[in-house]
């Protein structure tokens, strides 16, 4: 094929390495435990209200305050003696006359957490600890004179003027009723783990009360003890049951709970809530079971009657928009992929379209912020290249376009309160990020960490660059890839290929942005001979809706369809082993991986599964049947691209992998697997890690597993 060759003949073409006196070889030591490669980031950056100062948690743990157009040290705010906490996180209130701190973490689920507090009033420098139980979720109000959290299922507000609590609601029960934060499955699936929101004016607050009590619990066995602990929680799967929610609205001087109207049917999702800039109107998305049809609802809080003003529908899904209020009060910025492409729209609060405000055949990413006189919205893009992000200022009338970062690679922001500087950080595949302040024109004020300690570091090792480029499936469509190729290379050799993926809807990760750990092992892969590619096929993000939505109600037909094509064309080239091509990833990678040992049993001889989904019906409704409808309306698609249907077509090597203590892809995905390979007489290999879940972290454990799975490529590939 054209476009492969030329792919191939690129990397040829760039052989070279960063430092041609390098000796020294990565191991994986160096990769998980000894931090040579460690990069930094820039921590506890705060804006502060006027737009002229930041503040940043320095080495002895004191919030200090600097300038931003000189990045000069203008005072100490709070001193560490006077806070004397460890390891915490801290917010202003709007007034910035208090400090919230978050100390002791303990986490939950992937997102939720649970944390001690302590509020320091920096006019009278008195530091108090509300309560001495661990809080989800604690937040001031606007005016700053009240603190909301949630315990024990319930959700509270704390008034610090008189310094006492009070109880918002008293239902609150573990795997039963939610009130204020929500479900496993809605922190999942629609990132959304806080479920309450204070008005504008301090007034009233709006919260979620999720009732479990239908969805069917989950129990994993936890191996700390001589009788292993059950923990059990719930978990709704494809087609089962989900928690029914209510939307109630708190006042805070009358102590009265609202119920919002969000209608009569049940089986429903309230994916965001939005206060308006009007204190008594709320704003409700409602998304329907199936997620083709979402509604924007506006609801006077005072009675609760709420109106349908913005309805989309969608012949396969729709993904969750972000809804933006401008400072008129008039008007608010919505996302929407009903163009082709994701783009912002704006409409009056009633719901009539103004205008659409970004076109064209690209993405936008994400949203930064809305300037405070309403004419510029600040936001990265995938314009210039669906690899790279940009970050732009786009004016609202859709007229003006302004480039804010121009260096090829990965691009983001943090802009301060009145948008007159931001926190930029870039990265590409092959440079470790880079933090820099810039003013609201892009241009550079100063580098607050360039990491140069860790490019330093690699030119003393045997590196050489990755290659961003793309490959054509079957049917000519252009798919995005990078490859690491074999050190020393020589054409005239033969070399197996370890092929990368995830392949997820809406996911990417053929992309021009630095990876961390997983550079260095693949370079670590290729000083041994092996080369690297990884290829983002039909149904990965920010190549238009059509490219992404292809694979609607059969998800895994199409994307490992793409793999297998690429694989073959990569198994022609006169310098690769047809015999030696392997696939591994983790999650939907490892979904993916299994399929490819499976289906694409006559082209991988090797494939690696970190936490794979092996049937579509283990995992959670939300996103299953976002992107499959239910098992008993697809069960036909469900079974067809479930690998454990398909384990008699093995031939090669697989390698399975699972954390025991997985909330999210259940080790039963692993369990049920391997019962069907046992059954079927098939080979195969595999490894636990008790009590870890889906991420297998720890340094030791991390250490532990690229351990495993490189002697297994070294062994079978």
């Amino acid at each position: 094929m054209t476009n492969l060759k030329h792919s191939l003949g690129l990397i040829v073409g760039v052989c070279f390495c960063i430092s041609a006196y390098a000796q020294n070889q990565i191991t994986l030591e160096d990769i998980w435990t000894k931090g040579t490669f460690g990069t930094r980031g820039v921590s506890g950056f705060n804006s502060m209200n006027d737009g002229r100062f930041y503040t940043a948690v320095d080495k002895e743990e004191n919030i200090v305050k600097y300038r931003f157009a000189s990045g000069d040290e203008v005072e100490t705010v709070v001193k560490q003696s006077l806070h004397g906490l460890k390891q915490f996180s801290y917010s202003f209130s709007d007034d910035e006359n208090k400090v919230l701190f978050q100390t002791n973490f303990k986490q939950l689920y992937r997102h939720s957490y649970a944390a001690n507090i302590h509020v320091l009033d920096l006019t009278t420098r008195k530091l108090i600890q509300p309560i001495s139980d661990p809080v989800m979720l604690p937040e001031f109000s606007p005016d700053g004179t009240k603190l909301a959290y949630v315990r024990g299922n319930n959700l509270y507000w704390y008034d610090l003027i008189e310094q006492r609590e009070i109880q918002i609601t008293t239902d609150g029960k573990q795997n039963n009723i939610i009130n204020g934060a929500t479900d496993w499955v809605y922190e999942e699936e629609f990132a959304l783990s806080k479920g309450f929101y204070w008005n504008s004016n301090s007034t009233q607050i709006a919260y979620y009360r999720f009732d479990e009590s239908g969805v069917k619990e989950f129990t994993m066995a936890m191996y700390g003890s001589l009788y292993p602990d059950q923990y059990t929680f719930k978990y709704p799967k494809a087609g089962e049951s989900n928690s029914v929610i209510d939307i109630y609205v708190f006042d805070v001087s009358t102590g009265k709970k609202q119920a919002i109207d969000i209608g009569v049917e049940k089986d429903i999702y309230i994916p965001r809530l939005h206060w308006t800039t009007n204190s008594n109107t709320l704003m409700v998305q409602r998304l329907n079971r199936l997620q083709n049809k979402l509604e924007l609802l506006l609801a006077n809080t005072s009675n609760g009657q709420s109106t349908i003003i913005y309805t989309e529908e969608n012949k396969a899904y729709i993904e969750v928009p972000e809804v933006y209020f401008l400072p008129d009060g008039k008007t608010f910025i919505l996302n929407s992929e009903k163009s082709g492409n994701n783009h912002l729209y704006q409409y009056q609060l009633n719901g009539t379209l103004i205008r659409q405000v970004t076109k064209g055949n690209w993405d936008v990413d994400q949203v930064y912020g809305i300037s405070s006189n309403s004419k510029w919205i600040y936001a990265s893009t995938s314009e210039v290249s669906s690899t790279e992000r940009y970050v732009y200022a786009l004016s609202i009338d859709g007229k003006t376009k302004k480039q804010l970062t121009t260096m090829k690679g990965w691009n983001s922001a943090i802009f301060n309160k009145d948008y007159s500087y931001f926190l930029w950080s870039h990265s590409s595949i092959n440079s470790p990020p880079l933090y820099a302040l810039c003013d609201a024109t892009g241009k550079t004020i100063r580098v607050l960490e360039e990491n140069k300690h860790a490019t330093d570091k690699m030119k003393q090792f045997n590196i050489e660059p990755a290659v961003i480029t793309t490959f054509n499936n079957s049917y000519q469509e252009s798919l995005n890839a990078f490859i690491f190729r074999p050190h020393h290379f020589d054409s005239t050799k033969k070399y197996p290929v370890l092929m990368y993926v995830y392949g997820g809807p809406g996911h990417q990760l053929a992309v021009n942005r630095w990876m961390g750990a997983y550079y260095f092992w693949y370079q670590m892969l290729a000083e041994q001979g092996y080369m690297i590619v990884c290829v983002d096929g039909r149904g990965t993000g920010f190549k238009g809706e059509s490219f992404k939505k292809v694979t609607y109600l059969q998800l895994g037909k199409y994307e490992i369809e793409d793999q297998i094509y690429v694989a073959k064309q990569l198994a022609k080239l006169p310098y690769v082993d047809a015999s030696r091509i392997g696939i591994w990833g983790w999650s939907f990678g490892g979904y993916m991986a299994s399929l490819g040992i499976t289906k694409g049993a006559d082209v991988f001889k090797t494939a690696i599964a970190v936490a794979p989904v092996t049937n579509w019906r283990y995992y959670d409704n939300i996103y299953t049947e976002r992107f499959m409808r239910t098992p008993s309306e697809n069960g036909k698609n469900y079974d067809d691209n479930s690998p454990i249907n398909h384990v008699s077509k093995i031939k090669g090597n697989y390698l399975i992998i699972h954390g025991t203590a997985d909330d999210n892809v259940h080790f039963q995905n692993a369990v049920e697997m391997i019962n069907k390979m046992i059954n079927k007489g098939v080979k195969f290999d595999s490894e636990l890690y008790p009590d870890k879940n889906h991420g297998i972290g720890g340094a030791s454990t991390r250490l532990h597993l690229f351990e495993r799975m490189t002697s297994f490529i070294k062994e079978k590939l």
